[in-house]
């Protein structure tokens, strides 16, 4: 009981203790929730998104078989990479908080930045590569290439609305890792607290997954029947 009201003593006089919590401990699981339930809500809208995606492949099939041919493979996995590395050195990062590495944190945070702006470069290249080949749909202001079929354009409407909606959830996470790096660089983050970080990596890490399912699906799933139209 001494050792639990030293603690609680502790914690009280802790300056990044928000006055409506007890204890670090319990303003952690109550931030960590939180972040659990707004992935939540995030799931729902990318769900709804692949169920569109699916629907639109069992009524045009040979349209979506056509459209995943006109993606650019290489990029697709290069970026998947990218994509896997920077969660291991956002895992890193979490880790270096919780054990009161600062350099390490401050390192490990810049290293996930860096793989994070290296996607969204390669996405932008990529992009460039649609406009030159006119596999922009109308609605976003693009000359579609007439030879292809209609459906098509459908494929990428989606293409491009699920890619946008992942890159753009990548440049918030890219500004929100900004404000960890520097936190970490004035020695916010110490053993007892790190939660930003940890509720980040969870954040990170989600949008690593999302693309790690969209890039089979736009990417691989009707690329070897494409092949054989």
């Amino acid at each position: 009981m001494a050792d639990g009201a030293v603690a609680h003593a502790h914690d009280h006089h802790h300056a990044d203790l928000q006055h409506h919590f007890d204890t670090l401990e319990q303003q952690h699981e109550a931030a960590t929730l939180g972040m659990w339930l707004f992935l939540v809500t995030e799931v729902l809208f990318f769900g709804g998104l692949f169920l569109a995606y699916m629907l639109y492949r069992v009524w045009y099939p040979e349209a979506w078989a056509a459209g995943s041919l006109e993606l650019d493979i290489t990029l697709g996995t290069i970026n998947t990479a990218v994509l896997i590395g920077s969660s291991l050195t956002m895992a890193l990062a979490v880790r270096a908080a919780q054990t009161g590495m600062q350099k390490a944190t401050i390192n490990w945070v810049l290293a996930t930045m860096v793989l994070g702006l290296t996607f969204l470069v390669i996405k932008y290249f990529e992009y460039a590569e649609k406009v030159e080949h006119a596999h922009v749909p109308g609605w976003l202001g693009g000359g579609f290439d007439p030879s292809l079929p209609r459906p098509v354009e459908l494929y990428f409407s989606l293409y491009f609305v699920m890619t946008g909606l992942h890159a753009t959830h990548m440049v918030i996470g890219f500004g929100i890792l900004s404000v960890i790096a520097w936190m970490a660089y004035k020695g916010r983050f110490t053993r007892e607290w790190n939660t930003p970080v940890e509720i980040s990596g969870l954040y990170w890490h989600f949008v690593d997954i999302v693309w790690i399912f969209l890039f089979p699906l736009l990417y691989l799933v009707d690329r070897a029947h494409g092949a054989g139209m």
